[in-house]
């Protein structure tokens, strides 16, 4: 049975002491984390220990893997990440052409490579962007051409977002995903303070396709996400109850 995870960042404006707290309480055991929790990783850790919880997946900006691999190594050992998953590009660094996605994809592989040789994953992690067609190449796929040890940490609804279907990307990255993000997406309209996303099941994300497509793709953990909540501890609990309905 696949794992639940929750990604930190759902949680960005609330205490980390009183999310590590709600998040306990809904039995939660694992959570991914990002940039604040590996400011002092070994508070971070201390905080997993206390709440019974463990830290299997974490995004890691670029210019930290590139610009201080072995500090990058230290924090996700001592956190005990196993995957580490670089999660976003500025747009103003984004290549417009194929070949600027190609040239992108060898810097990432190159990144990924004190990663890999220290025994952990490396991955992307995908926005809406990567799924616009460059002179006719689509960019994640350029992305993933660059190297085989470059996983992918798919966001199904920033493919939905993109007016991609999901359960096709399952399909072509099955075997290589370390995890998905798992979040939901308002009716149009809907939610316009939460930037129109939703709780997971309360949404337009057609989950019965995407359950089995997940699990034909040998997808073993759901991180879920919301990237603007106006009540986190709802989000969560309901999200929670929607993935065990899985």
């Amino acid at each position: 049975m696949p794992s639940i995870s929750y990604q930190l960042y759902s949680s960005r404006d609330w205490a980390v002491e009183e999310t590590f707290a709600m998040l306990a309480d809904l039995g939660i055991t694992e959570v991914e984390g990002h940039g604040p929790y590996f400011e002092d990783p070994e508070k971070t850790k201390a905080l997993l220990d206390e709440h019974g919880m463990t830290m299997p997946t974490a995004h890691f900006a670029l210019d930290f893997v590139e610009g201080d691999p072995e500090r990058a190594i230290a924090v996700a050992k001592t956190l005990g990440v196993k995957a580490v998953v670089i999660p976003f590009l500025m747009p103003d660094e984004r290549p417009s052409t194929a070949e600027g996605w190609r040239a992108f994809g060898a810097r990432l592989a190159k990144a990924g490579e004190p990663i890999v040789a220290a025994g952990l994953e490396f991955a992307w992690h995908n926005h809406d962007f990567e799924l616009v067609p460059v002179d006719g190449a689509m960019p994640l796929e350029l992305i993933a051409e660059a190297s085989d040890d470059i996983k992918i940490e798919l966001d199904l609804a920033w493919v939905q977002v993109a007016d991609q279907d999901p359960v096709a990307w399952l399909e072509k990255f099955s075997g290589r995903l370390v995890a998905t993000h798992v979040k939901d997406i308002a009716p149009a309209g809907e939610n316009a303070d939460e930037d129109g996303w939703a709780d997971v099941g309360h949404g337009t994300m057609d989950w019965a396709s995407i359950k089995s497509a997940m699990d034909a793709a040998g997808v073993d953990r759901y991180v879920i996400e919301h990237d603007k909540p106006n009540d986190h501890k709802r989000m969560a609990t309901r999200s929670l109850a929607a993935v065990q309905a899985f």
